[in-house]
C-alpha cells in the first residue's frame, strides 16, 4: 500500500518565549545573544502524581495544551506557559543544568539546577532547598527515584573535599524539625548528616563517578555496578551518562576510550549480593541502612566514533516500549526493543541481541500521535517522526511506516498565517527542504522556524473514544493493518485536519471502517458459503480445538490458517487467508467497538453518540452476517430496522454482550453466577481508559454483590482501584471503590437512573454510621460532608484545609448541588445587637471601628452562644482603657473642684491601669494576624472627661505625679494584652514578622507583645544572634518578657542555648572567674522563673541544687526592698522542675526538703545547718539574722516550692511538717499571710481530698480559731484584743487559703458546688467590710471588720472573687459577673480605688470570659503551676510594685489554658448553629460514670475526663465516640458536625390554609438549605399553578419533594422524576399514533430499577432503612409498563412475525418501538436464539406443556413471553 501524504498543520514562527519576556522586562542582557538555553516540556511532568486521572475523556484533551518553556541565560530561569510567564527563579550563581525529577514518594516534581558548586531545588509552589555539592560534580539526570549526579574524573583528588557535614552534635530532633520546617520558609540551606553514611561512604563517594540524590534530607550515595554477581561501587569515569528515563529506571552512556554505548537498568541492590566494603555495614545498626541501587548493564553497542545525538524512549507498533539511539555520523536511527517480566511486583527489564533494528534517519524526534490516550505501563503510547536523509518527514509507529509529512507549499513566501486548504499536488511540487527537528513536546514539533503540529486529536470524542477502543481491543497486526488503512489514505485524512468538524471527523472513521469490509468482501465473493459450515461441522475443527484450547492459541485463528490450507489449494490458500485475516479483523473491531457501545449506554450525555455508534455496528454486523448483533443494535433504536434486513438464519451463534443484562443478572444471582463471566477482553484489560467508565460499574456491581478482591482485580475479571479504609461490609467496600475510582456524585447522576440506584442504596445504607478511618472524600460520597469536614480538620494543618477541601471533595460533590459559600456575620456591634442599649458609661455609645482592642471578639459563634444578651458589650466596656473615663463633678467648677478631679482621676488612673491584664485574658486567641500588618496596640489613655461640661478632657497634672513612671509596666501590659489576641497554630508567626516589629528604640510596647508571643510558643523562630541583639540593647522590660517569652515557648526542653542566655542573668551563679554585671534584682528575678519554665518537670538536679540556695541568699545593696519577690521567685522556679516529682527517689531530696523546711521555719530544725548545704552555698551568704533564717523572706518560696514539688502526690509526711497553728503561742510566731500559703501547699498536696463543701472549710480552721471567732460576740469568754486579732487574721487567711485551694482544685470545671460555695464567702466577706444585703441568713461568723483592718478583707475578698472566676472560667456566669461589675464600681466610689485589688477584679473578669468565652482552664500539674504563680496572694500597691511578686508572672495563666469551646456548624452554609450533645464523663473517685446534655457551642469537661460527645436529637445525623478525638487533638480544634435533617418534622399538608399559608419552598428551606431542592420547591411544587394537565405531575413532585427531604435522600429527586417522566413518555407513546420516543434504552434501565427493589425484598441487597425508593412506587411502575404493553393493539401481530422470521414492523410508526420494549422488557432473546430453541424442542414430541422446558432453555426470559413463543412457535 502507498505511504499516505499528509500536512503539517503550522502553529506560527517559533520564538523562546523566553526571549520575548526578557524585551518586555526591558533587561540588556548581560552576555552575548547566543548566550541561553531553553527547552519545552509536557505540563504533565510538573503535575503532582495523584491529580492525573484515567478518564479517557480528560487524557484527550491534554493534546490542546499549551507548551511550557523553561528558558535559561546565566543565573536567571523563566519558566513560562504558552505567551505567559509563570515563575521566575533567580540563583546566587550561573546555571549548569536544569531538569524536572522526583524524589521517593513526594508526589511533587521539582526542579533541579545545578551551579559550580551547589545543587538548588525548588518544588512547584516556589520552596527552595540548596544542598552544597563538590565542585567535580558535571551534570544532573532525572531517575525514577531520584536525581543522578555525575562526577567529573577529577573527583578524586583531595582539593575538592568531601560533602560538607554539619557538626555531630546535631540530633534527630533537628532533622525532624528540618523536615517539618521546610513547609514554612522562603529558603533553607541544608546540611546534611549522617554518621553511618561517614562509615560507609566517606571515603567512596570521593570514587564514585555516578551518585544519587533521592531524598532532600539525605546525602548523595554511591551507585554500586554489578558485575560477576557482586557489586563494585561505580568508578568508570569515561562511562558518560547521555540519557536517562524519569518514568523507568533506565540508563544510557556513552564510554570514549571504548567507543561503545550502554544502556543500564538501575534496581535497588539485593541483599543477597556481596557488597564491596559490606565490612562497614556491620558497625551500622540494620534498622538504619539505607536503600542503596546498582546498575546493571544489558546493553552494549560498539564502533561509534562520537555519542549518540539524542536518545529517547518509543512503543512499537506491539506496545513494546523501544529505545532509540540517533546517530549522525551513520545517519541512522538505531531501535532496540525492549523486553520486560515482572516478578513479584518488580518489573524486570533486558534487551535482547537480535531485537533491534534501523531507520535511516538525520534527525528524529519522538511524538504522540497514533493513540494520545494510550500508555502502556507507565509510558505513554509514542511513535517516532523521522526525517530521512533525502529530508522528508515520515512518521513511524515502531517499525511501521505511517505517513509522509510536509509543510505547506505557501511558507516558502513568507506567510506562515496564509490558508492551508492546497491539494495535495500542489503542497508536492513546492516541497520545503526541511533541515531538522527540534523541541518535540506531545503532537508539536519545531520544523525550520515554525512551531507544527503533526495531528491533532479528533475533536470528536466518540471517534477518538472508538480509536482508541481498536488501540485496545485489537492485537497488533490487526491494529497495524487498521493504523496503516486510517494514515494512508487520503479519504479519512479528515480526523488530522484542524479545522475539521466533529460529523466530517466520524465520517473519516467510518470510512476507514467500511473499507475493511470492502477488501474482506472481494475477498468473500469467490468462497462458497457452505465451506464455512462445513468447517465448522468438521472432526478436524473439534479436534484442532482440543489442541489450541491446552495450549491456548485461538481457534479461530488457527482454522483459518491452518485448516483451510489443509483442504484448498495453494492459490485458493491464499485467498482464504488473507479473508480470514479481514474476517477476524472485522470481529475484533466489532468486539471492541461493542464494548464502547455498552459503555455509553451508561452515559446519559451521550446518547446521540451511542445512536452514531450503533449505525456503524449494524453496518459490521449486517456485513459479518451477525444477526444477534444486529438483533441487539435494533432493540435500543427500532429506527435502525429500515437500513437493515433482518433474518432468522444465523451464521454465528454468538450473542452480543449486554452489560444492563448482566448488571440484572448481577443483582439476581450474585457475582459468582455463570451469567456474569462473559465479559468483554477490552473490558477486563488492564489501564484500559477508553471503557473505565463501564470497567468501573462493572466492579461496583460486583463488589455489591460479594466479588472477592484477587491480586488487584476482582473474582468477576475487572481491575479496580480501592481506597484506604476499613470495611465490613459489602456496601463499604462499594464505597471505598468508588472513591478510589473517584467516582463522585456528578458521575453518579450521570448513570441511567436504574444503575445507579443500587450504587446510592450502597451510599445510603453507609450514610448512618461509617467507619471512623475514611478518607474525607469516602463521607462527602455518602452525604456526610460533616465527617469529611472533621476528617481534614484532624488531618491537616488550618491553611492546608481550604485547598484539601476544595480539590477532594468538590470532585466527589456535583456542582449543580455544591454547597452554598459561608455567610458571614458582620463583627460590628452595632450590627451584632441591633438595641439601642448598647451603651458605654453614661451618653457614649461603642463606636464599632474604636481600636480598644477588643473590637475583634464578635463574631457568628459569640453571637451564637450570647443571642440578643449583652454580656459581651458590657465586658468591652468595664475592660476599655483607650478612651477617657468619665468624672462626676459639678456644672460650675471652682478651685477646689480641680484638685478634686485630680485626686478622681488619679484613683481611676489606678483602675485604667490594671484593665489590661483582663482585657489579655478576655480576648486571648480570638484573631489571626497576616504576615503583611504591623502589629497594632491600642492606647492607654489615664485621662478623663467631664460629661457636665460637654465630655471636656481633663489630663492628670505631670507636676503633681510622674505619668511616665506611672504608665511604663501598663504599657507593658497593655502590649502583652493586645498579643495575646493572636491565635496559637495559626501556622507560624514568622521570624520576619517579629523583626519587623522590632522598634528602633526599646520600648515596653516591644517587651510585652515579646512576652505573649512567647506565652504562645511563637519565639522557637528567633535565631540566638536575635537572642543577643535583644539583650545587648539593656532595656529592663525587653529583658524581662524575652526571658520569660522564650521560657514559655521553649517550657520543658532544658534548651541548652535558652540555658546559658538565662544564666546570664542570674550573677551570683557566674564563675568567680566572670566579670563583675550589675543587674537589677527584676531582671534577676525574671530569669529564676525563666529557669523553673525552662527545665519544667525534669526535676534536673543541679538546677534544683541552685535554685533552693538562691531561696536563701542574701541580697545586698540597693535592692533590699525587692528581696522577697526575689525568694518567691526562686520558690517557683524550684517547684516547677521538680513539679509532681518530690515522691521520686532522688539521692538529695532528703536533704532539700529539709532545708526548705529550715527556711519556712519549721521548730524542729530550726537552728540546724547542714554541712552540705553550707558547702554548696559558701559562695553567697545567707540571709540570717546570726544562726537563723529570715523566715520573712524565705519562707514564701520555699512553701510554694514545697506545694509544687509534692503537688497531688497526698504526703501525708510532708503535710505533717507543713503545720496550720495550733496554739495561741503558734499563732503569734507565724505571719497570717503565710498561713494562708501554708494552707494552699497542705491542699496542693493532699489534692484528692480538696471537696467543695462548707464542712471541708471548716476542716482547715484549727479549733482554737473556731472557738475564738465563735466567742468574739460572747461577753462571758475572756479574750484581749490582741489575741482576737490575731485570731481573726488567722481565720480570714485560713478561709482565703481554703477558698484559692478550691478554686484551683476545680478550675475550669463549672462545678455548680464550688461556685455556690464560693459566691457565698465573697458575699459574706463583702457585707463584712460593709453591709449590703441585709437578708444575710448564712451561720458565719459577723462582726469581723472589728478586728481586722479594711485593707486585708479587701485582697481576701478579692482573692476569693479571683478564685471563683478560675472555676468558671470561659462560662461567662450571669450570677459571678453582677458581683465582679458591682465590686469594680464600688472600689472606685468608696475610694479604695487601690491597683492591686483592680488587678484582680480585671482579671477575674477576663478569666470569667476567657478568650471570649471560648477557652477554659486546665487541671494538670503544669497548668496548676501557671495558675497558682497568677493568683499568688500578695497583690501589688501600684503600677510599679515588683517588690513581693513580679507584675509579668500574673500573664503566665495563658500555660493554664486550653480550647475546649465545641461549636457545630451547618455544613451546608458555613453557620454556626444549635446542637444538642449528650457529654458522658468517666467515673472518678467523686461520681460514677455521668451522662448530661449541653446545647451547643459549650465548653466541653476536661479531656481526661471526657468520655463521649454524642450528636442527639431527630434532627442531626448521630456521630459519636468523638471522646478520643478530642483527647488525642490537637488545642486548637473546632469539630463540624453535620446538620442535615435526618427527620424533618413534617407531618401534614400544608396547602389551601388561607392567605397567611407557608409555601413550599419556605418549608422545605427549614429542613434544608441545598439549593437545588429549594428551587425544585418553587419550579415544580408552586401552589399556584391552575393548569389542569400539570395537577398529577404537581402532586407527584411535592410527594417525592416530602419523601426525599423526611427521608434526607435530596439525591433521589432526579431518579423519582426520571422513572415517572419515562413511564409517562412510554403512555403518550402507546396512545399517539406518531413516533414520540426513539429507543428502548429507558425500558432496560427501568428494568434494572425493579431488579434493584426484587433483591432488597429478598435480601440480597441488605438494609437497615428499606429501599431507598419505595417498593409499592416501583411496583406500580411495573404494572403500568405491562399494562401499556397488554393494551397495544398490533404487538401480537408484530411479535408472532418477529419470532417466525425475524423481521421488524415498519420502522416510520410506532410498531417497531413498542415491539423493542416488549423484547426488552421480557427479555426475549434474538429471534435466531429462539429458533435453535424451538428447533430442540419440536422433535421431542412432548405430550403435555413445553413451558417448563422453555423457561429452562431461555432461562433470562420472563414467563408472559415464554407462553407467547410457545403459542406462536410450537403450539401451531
Amino acid at each position: 500500500m502507498p505511504v499516505g501524504v499528509r500536512q503539517l498543520s503550522v502553529l506560527g514562527e517559533f520564538k523562546p518565549f523566553g526571549l520575548i519576556a526578557e524585551a518586555l522586562d526591558g533587561k540588556p542582557s548581560d552576555t552575548s545573544t547566543d548566550d541561553y538555553d531553553y527547552f519545552l516540556f509536557d505540563p504533565e511532568i510538573a503535575r503532582q502524581r495523584e491529580d492525573s486521572s484515567d478518564n479517557g475523556a480528560s487524557a484527550s484533551a491534554l493534546s490542546d495544551r499549551r507548551d511550557h518553556e523553561l528558558f535559561i541565560r546565566g543565573n536567571r530561569i523563566i519558566w513560562s506557559i504558552g505567551a505567559r510567564v509563570f515563575k521566575r527563579f533567580t540563583l546566587p550563581s550561573p546555571v549548569i543544568k536544569a531538569c524536572w525529577c522526583r524524589m521517593g514518594d513526594n508526589p511533587e516534581a521539582l526542579l533541579c539546577v545545578l551551579q559550580l558548586d551547589s545543587l538548588t531545588i525548588y518544588n512547584t509552589s516556589g520552596e527552595v532547598v540548596s544542598i552544597p555539592l563538590p565542585g567535580s560534580i558535571t551534570s544532573i539526570w532525572s531517575l525514577p527515584f531520584g536525581l543522578l549526579l555525575q562526577q567529573g574524573a577529577e573527583g578524586n583528588l583531595l582539593k575538592h573535599g568531601p560533602f560538607p557535614y554539619s557538626s555531630p552534635s546535631l540530633g534527630s530532633r533537628d532533622i525532624i524539625r528540618n523536615r517539618r520546617e521546610t513547609g514554612h520558609s522562603p529558603h533553607h540551606n541544608f546540611s546534611f548528616l549522617s554518621a553511618y553514611d561517614q562509615l560507609i561512604k566517606g571515603e567512596s563517594s570521593l570514587m564514585s563517578s555516578h551518585l544519587i540524590l533521592k531524598d532532600l534530607l539525605e546525602e548523595p550515595q554511591s551507585i554500586y555496578i554489578e558485575e560477576r554477581g557482586k557489586l563494585n561501587i561505580m568508578r568508570d569515569f569515561d562511562e558518560r551518562t547521555i540519557w536517562t528515563s524519569d518514568l523507568i529506571p533506565l540508563m544510557a552512556s556513552y564510554n570514549k576510550v571504548k567507543m561503545q554505548h550502554s544502556v543500564w537498568v538501575a534496581e535497588v541492590i539485593n541483599s543477597s549480593l556481596e557488597v564491596e566494603n559490606s565490612s562497614l555495614s556491620a558497625t551500622v545498626p540494620t534498622g538504619v541502612l539505607l536503600k542503596r541501587f546498582s546498575f546493571r548493564r544489558i546493553w552494549q553497542g560498539k564502533g561509534a566514533h562520537t555519542a549518540a545525538s539524542k536518545v529517547f524512549l518509543a512503543t512499537d507498533d506491539d506496545s513494546a516500549p523501544i529505545i532509540c539511539f540517533l546517530f549522525l555520523e551513520q545517519k541512522k536511527l538505531l531501535s532496540l526493543r525492549l523486553q520486560t517480566v515482572e516478578i513479584n511486583n518488580e518489573i524486570l527489564y533486558d534487551v535482547k541481541p537480535d531485537m533491534s533494528w534501523s531507520i535511516p534517519a538525520i534527525a528524529a524526534a519522538p511524538v504522540i500521535v497514533t493513540r494520545p490516550s494510550v500508555k502502556v505501563g507507565l509510558l505513554p503510547y509514542t511513535d517516532i517522526i523521522v526525517l530521512a536523509p533525502e529530508s522528508i518527514l515520515i512518521l513511524y509507529s515502531g517499525k511501521q511506516c505511517l505517513c509522509r509529512y510536509l509543510l505547506p507549499s505557501c511558507l516558502g513566501i513568507g506567510n506562515p498565517s496564509c490558508n492551508l486548504g492546497f491539494s495535495k499536488a500542489t503542497s508536492i511540487s513546492h516541497d520545503l527542504k526541511i533541515v531538522g527537528l527540534a523541541d518535540a513536546v506531545e503532537a508539536r514539533i519545531n520544523v525550520k522556524i515554525f512551531r507544527c503540529a503533526l495531528h491533532r486529536s479528533p475533536s470528536s470524542s466518540l471517534a477518538n473514544d472508538s480509536i482508541t477502543a481498536m488501540a485496545e481491543g485489537l492485537s497488533p497486526s490487526f491494529y497495524n493493518h487498521f493504523l496503516v488503512l486510517l494514515w494512508g489514505d487520503s479519504e479519512s485524512s479528515c480526523l488530522s485536519e484542524a479545522n475539521a468538524t466533529v460529523d466530517s471527523e466520524w465520517s473519516s472513521f467510518c470510512d476507514a471502517i467500511m473499507q475493511m469490509c470492502k477488501k474482506s468482501s472481494v475477498v468473500s465473493q469467490e468462497t462458497p458459503e457452505s465451506s464455512w459450515e462445513f468447517l465448522l461441522n468438521s472432526k478436524f475443527h473439534k479436534n484442532y480445538c482440543k489442541i489450541n484450547s491446552m495450549i491456548g492459541l485461538s481457534s479461530g485463528v488457527a482454522l483459518d490458517r491452518t485448516g483451510l490450507d489443509s483442504i484448498r489449494s495453494n492459490i485458493d490458500a491464499t485467498k482464504n487467508s488473507e479473508k480470514s485475516f479481514h474476517f477476524d479483523l472485522l470481529m475484533e473491531s466489532l468486539d471492541s467497538l461493542h464494548a464502547v457501545y455498552e459503555s455509553l449506554k451508561m452515559d446519559n450525555l451521550r446518547r446521540r453518540d451511542l445512536e452514531l455508534l450503533a449505525i456503524l455496528l449494524c453496518n459490521i454486523a449486517k456485513f459479518l452476517g451477525e444477526e444477534c448483533y444486529l438483533d441487539h443494535y435494533v432493540r435500543d433504536f427500532p429506527a435502525l430496522c429500515k437500513t437493515v434486513k433482518m433474518g432468522i438464519n444465523c451464521l454465528s451463534s454468538k450473542a452480543p454482550f449486554n452489560l444492563f443484562r448482566w448488571l440484572e443478572n448481577c443483582l439476581q444471582h450474585g457475582c459468582t453466577s455463570d451469567k456474569t463471566n462473559n465479559l468483554p477482553l477490552v473490558v477486563c484489560k488492564d489501564g484500559s481508559s477508553v471503557v473505565s467508565w463501564a470497567r468501573k460499574i462493572v466492579s461496583f456491581y460486583s463488589l455489591l454483590c460479594g466479588a472477592k478482591i484477587i491480586g488487584n482485580k476482582l473474582s468477576s475479571g475487572v481491575s479496580c482501584t480501592i481506597a484506604s479504609g476499613s470495611s465490613c461490609s459489602n456496601e463499604e467496600l462499594t464505597v471505598l471503590a468508588m472513591v478510589g475510582e473517584k467516582f463522585g456524585l456528578k458521575e453518579l447522576d450521570s448513570l441511567p437512573s436504574g444503575v445507579s440506584l443500587p450504587l446510592r442504596h450502597a451510599l445510603d445504607k453507609c450514610r448512618e454510621s461509617p467507619p471512623a478511618d475514611w478518607p474525607a472524600a469516602a463521607y462527602v460520597l455518602i452525604g456526610r460532608e460533616d465527617l469529611a469536614l472533621s476528617c481534614l480538620a484532624r488531618s491537616c494543618k488550618f491553611k492546608e484545609l481550604e485547598t484539601q477541601t476544595n480539590m477532594n471533595l468538590v470532585s466527589m460533590s456535583t456542582p449543580y448541588m455544591l454547597h452554598l459559600h459561608p455567610v458571614t456575620i458582620p463583627s460590628t456591634i452595632s450590627d451584632t445587637v441591633g438595641l439601642e442599649s448598647t451603651k458605654f458609661e453614661d451618653t457614649d455609645s461603642i463606636d464599632g471601628s474604636m481600636a480598644d482592642g477588643m473590637e475583634n471578639i464578635f463574631s457568628s459563634c459569640t453571637q451564637l452562644r450570647y443571642g440578643r444578651d449583652l454580656r459581651l458589650n458590657e465586658v468591652r466596656r468595664l475592660l476599655c482603657s483607650a478612651r477617657p473615663v468619665a468624672i462626676q463633678t459639678s456644672a460650675n467648677p471652682s478651685a477646689s473642684d480641680q484638685d478634686l478631679q485630680q485626686a478622681q482621676l488619679w484613683q481611676l488612673a489606678q483602675r485604667t491601669t490594671a484593665l489590661p491584664l483582663g482585657r489579655g485574658a478576655f480576648t486571648l486567641a480570638t484573631i489571626y494576624t497576616l504576615l503583611t500588618e504591623a502589629f497594632t496596640v491600642p492606647k492607654l489613655v489615664l485621662a478623663g472627661r467631664l460629661p457636665a461640661q460637654q465630655n471636656a478632657t481633663v489630663n492628670l497634672d505631670p507636676s503633681i505625679r510622674n505619668i511616665q513612671e506611672l504608665k511604663s509596666w501598663p504599657e507593658f501590659h497593655n502590649a502583652v494584652a493586645a498579643g495575646l489576641r493572636l491565635a496559637p497554630l495559626q501556622g507560624k508567626v514568622s521570624r520576619t514578622w517579629i523583626i519587623y516589629n522590632r522598634p528602633e528604640e526599646p520600648n515596653a510596647v516591644h517587651a510585652g507583645l515579646l512576652l505573649a508571643l512567647g506565652l504562645h510558643g511563637f519565639l522557637r523562630v528567633l535565631t540566638i544572634t536575635d537572642t543577643y541583639q535583644y539583650f545587648s540593647q539593656e532595656h529592663e522590660a525587653t529583658t524581662v518578657g524575652l526571658m520569660l517569652g522564650l521560657a514559655a515557648s521553649y517550657r520543658g526542653t532544658m534548651q541548652p542555648s535558652i540555658s546559658k542566655c538565662l544564666y546570664v542573668h542570674i550573677p551570683y551563679r557566674h564563675p568567680s572567674s566572670f566579670p563583675e554585671l550589675e543587674l537589677p534584682t527584676l531582671l534577676q528575678t525574671a530569669a529564676l522563673m525563666s529557669v523553673g519554665l525552662l527545665f519544667e518537670g525534669s526535676a534536673h538536679p543541679q538546677t534544683m541544687q541552685t535554685l533552693l540556695g538562691e531561696i536563701g541568699r542574701r541580697s545586698g545593696g540597693d535592692n533590699v526592698l525587692e528581696r522577697e519577690g526575689y525568694a518567691v521567685s526562686a520558690g517557683f522556679s524550684l517547684g516547677l522542675v521538680a513539679l509532681g516529682r518530690g515522691e521520686e527517689a532522688l539521692g538529695f531530696m532528703d536533704t532539700l526538703v529539709d532545708r526548705l523546711f529550715h527556711y519556712i521555719g519549721g521548730k524542729e530544725i530550726r537552728n540546724e545547718r547542714s554541712a552540705s548545704v553550707d558547702e554548696q552555698n559558701r559562695v553567697t551568704g545567707q540571709m540570717m539574722d546570726g544562726t537563723t533564717v529570715n523566715v520573712d523572706v524565705t519562707a514564701p518560696g520555699a512553701m510554694i516550692a514545697l506545694a509544687l514539688m509534692f503537688l497531688k502526690s497526698e504526703s501525708e509526711v510532708i503535710v505533717s511538717r507543713l503545720t496550720i497553728p495550733q496554739t495561741h503561742f503558734d499563732l503569734q510566731y507565724v505571719r497570717p499571710d503565710f498561713i494562708m500559703l501554708r494552707v494552699i501547699a497542705r491542699n496542693l498536696i493532699m489534692w484528692g481530698r480538696i471537696h467543695p463543701s462548707k464542712d471541708w472549710i471548716q476542716s482547715q480552721i484549727p479549733e482554737i480559731i473556731k472557738n475564738g471567732v465563735k466567742g468574739l460576740r460572747d461577753d462571758t469568754m475572756d479574750i484581749d484584743e490582741m489575741d482576737a486579732e490575731t485570731i481573726v487574721q488567722a481565720y480570714v487567711n485560713i478561709v482565703a487559703g481554703a477558698c484559692i485551694s478550691l478554686g484551683l482544685r476545680f478550675a475550669g470545671t463549672k462545678d455548680a458546688n464550688a461556685q455556690e460555695l464560693l459566691y457565698e464567702y465573697a458575699a459574706y466577706f463583702l457585707n463584712e467590710i460593709k453591709p449590703v444585703s441585709t437578708t444575710n441568713r448564712s451561720t458565719f461568723p459577723k462582726g469581723l471588720s472589728q478586728y481586722v483592718d479594711r485593707g486585708t478583707l479587701e485582697i481576701c475578698l478579692h482573692l476569693i472573687v479571683l478564685s471563683l472566676s478560675v472555676v468558671m472560667a470561659g462560662s461567662g456566669h450571669l450570677q459571678t459577673f453582677r458581683l465582679l461589675r458591682f465590686l469594680r464600681n464600688r472600689s472606685s466610689v468608696d475610694g479604695h480605688a487601690n491597683y492591686g485589688i483592680q488587678m484582680a477584679v480585671s482579671l477575674a473578669i477576663g478569666f470569667l470570659f476567657l478568650g471570649g468565652g471560648t477557652r477554659t482552664f486546665s487541671t494538670s500539674n503544669s497548668s496548676i503551676a501557671a495558675l497558682l504563680i497568677t493568683l499568688y496572694p500578695r497583690l501589688p500597691t501600684g503600677p510599679n510594685d515588683n517588690r513581693c511578686h513580679l507584675q509579668a508572672f500574673r500573664h503566665l495563666y495563658v500555660l493554664a489554658t486550653e480550647a475546649r469551646w465545641l461549636q457545630t456548624v451547618d455544613v451546608d452554609t458555613g453557620l454556626p448553629v444549635y446542637a444538642p450533645l449528650e457529654v458522658t464523663i468517666k467515673e472518678t473517685e467523686h461520681y460514677s460514670e455521668t451522662s448530661f446534655c449541653e446545647i451547643t457551642p459549650c465548653i466541653l469537661p476536661e479531656r481526661s475526663i471526657l468520655k463521649t460527645v454524642r450528636v442527639c436529637g431527630p434532627r442531626y445525623w448521630p456521630q459519636t465516640n468523638l471522646g478520643g478525638v478530642l483527647v488525642t487533638g490537637t488545642t486548637h480544634f473546632t469539630l463540624v458536625f453535620g446538620l442535615t435533617s435526618l427527620r424533618a418534622g413534617y407531618t401534614g399538608n400544608n396547602r389551601n390554609n388561607g392567605s397567611g399559608a407557608v409555601t413550599v419552598d419556605q418549608l422545605v428551606s427549614t429542613f434544608s438549605s441545598d439549593p437545588s431542592l429549594i428551587a425544585f420547591a418553587q419550579l415544580c411544587c408552586d401552589l399556584s399553578w391552575n393548569s389542569r394537565s400539570d395537577v398529577d405531575f404537581q402532586e407527584f413532585c411535592l410527594q417525592v419533594l416530602f419523601e426525599c427531604i423526611s427521608k434526607d435522600r435530596p439525591a433521589l429527586l432526579q431518579v423519582y422524576l426520571s422513572l415517572y417522566t419515562t413511564i409517562g413518555s412510554l403512555a403518550e407513546q402507546v396512545s399517539n399514533s406518531n413516533l414520540l420516543v426513539g429507543d428502548s434504552l429507558s425500558v432496560s434501565s427501568l428494568k434494572l430499577a425493579l431488579s434493584y427493589n426484587e433483591a432488597v425484598m429478598t435480601g440480597r441487597l441488605t438494609t437497615s432503612r428499606g429501599s431507598i425508593v419505595q417498593s409499592i412506587f416501583l411496583g406500580s411502575l411495573r404494572k403500568r409498563v405491562e399494562e401499556l404493553l397488554n393494551s397495544a393493539e398490533a404487538l401480537k401481530t408484530d411479535l408472532r412475525n418477529y419470532l417466525n422470521s425475524g423481521s421488524w414492523p415498519d420502522p416510520g410508526v410506532k410498531s417497531s418501538t413498542i415491539l423493542s420494549w416488549y423484547l426488552q422488557w421480557f427479555g426475549v432473546p434474538a429471534a435466531p436464539t429462539v429458533k435453535t430453541v424451538v428447533d430442540k424442542i419440536k422433535p421431542m414430541n412432548i405430550s403435555l406443556s413445553p413451558v417448563p422446558l422453555l423457561c429452562l432453555l431461555l432461562p433470562g426470559t420472563h414467563i408472559n413471553a415464554v407462553e407467547e413463543i410457545n403459542r406462536f412457535l410450537l403450539s401451531t
